[in-house]
């Protein structure tokens, strides 16, 4: 197959598969999600991420009727059936199908939507331009949730500029970017903001840290300010995609690389990392 789309057990093309309009995912956005990537048919982090959408299920008190390792199981039995190795992973869950009403419905079974496509992670090393942009998305952002709205203007905001991403901040404070964590090397330490309902910690944002400290490179989990950005050594953007990748522009001015070498030794061990992962 060229790609695959799932529903509840049905399986075709992604342009073939459909869902029913009384989905709650369809009229709601009443469901959470994930998303990775494989090489050589092999998921990265996969037990990370189904970790992650379990954990954004019960804070929306929403009972899979699949286990993590079920999910697991299924995610590795799928990505088989495409024609290259090197994927996107996609998987969420809704609360399930019923009638529009705003509470939710009184026996939930949760639908499992689930899309492959071929894709590559993103080059480590090339660099990015952004903009700054007010956080307008609610206090629930911890929630890997469908409800995206403000993400999707914040990102054609991106688009309309002619640069890479948008980083947000509320009254001056940095949260994250549209789609991915941001962090900054500041005197020799990471900065990033707490793993608090700001933001979305996301794994490449823990794997960031992890790698920080086995460097010795000190990591301080606080709020920062767009001033402290902008006055950065370095500021890193991290994803699910994007492993580490370096921000030198933010609305228009050229910020950080002052610290080329803490980058690119960071760079190094987490495409090292996802390459060994991801080997044969």
């Amino acid at each position: 197959m060229k790609t695959l789309g799932y529903y509840n057990g049905n399986i075709d093309e992604l342009d073939q598969i459909t869902v029913p309009m009384l989905d709650r995912a369809c009229y709601f956005g009443d469901g959470v999600y994930d998303v990775t990537f494989s090489r050589n048919y092999r998921i990265y982090m996969l037990e990370e991420h189904v970790e992650r959408i379990f954990q954004s299920a019960k804070l929306l008190r929403m009972q899979p009727r699949i286990s993590p390792a079920e999910l697991c199981d299924l995610l590795c039995t799928l990505i088989k059936r495409l024609d290259t190795g090197e994927q996107w992973v996609y998987f969420q869950f809704s609360r399930g199908t019923d009638f529009r009403s705003h509470a939710f419905p009184e026996n939930p079974h949760t639908n499992l939507w689930i899309m492959l496509k071929p894709a590559a992670i993103k080059d480590t090393y090339k660099t990015l331009r952004c903009i700054t942009l007010e956080d307008t998305r609610a206090l629930h952002c911890n929630i890997k949730s469908l409800n995206l709205l403000p993400n999707v203007l914040a990102t054609q905001a991106t688009v309309d500029a002619g640069v890479d991403e948008c980083i947000l901040h509320r009254n001056g404070i940095v949260t994250e970017c549209a789609h991915s964590n941001v962090s900054i090397l500041k005197n020799g330490k990471l900065i990033t903001h707490p793993a608090d309902n700001q933001i979305l910690a996301g794994t490449g944002r823990a794997h960031l840290i992890r790698f920080c400290k086995q460097f010795d490179i000190p990591v301080e989990e606080r709020e920062y300010t767009l001033t402290e950005l902008k006055d950065a050594d370095e500021i890193l953007l991290t994803s699910a995609s994007a492993l580490c990748m370096r921000i030198l522009e933010v609305d228009g001015v050229t910020v950080g690389g002052k610290a080329a070498y803490t980058v690119k030794q960071l760079q190094d061990a987490l495409l090292k990392d996802f390459m060994e992962q991801t080997d044969i």
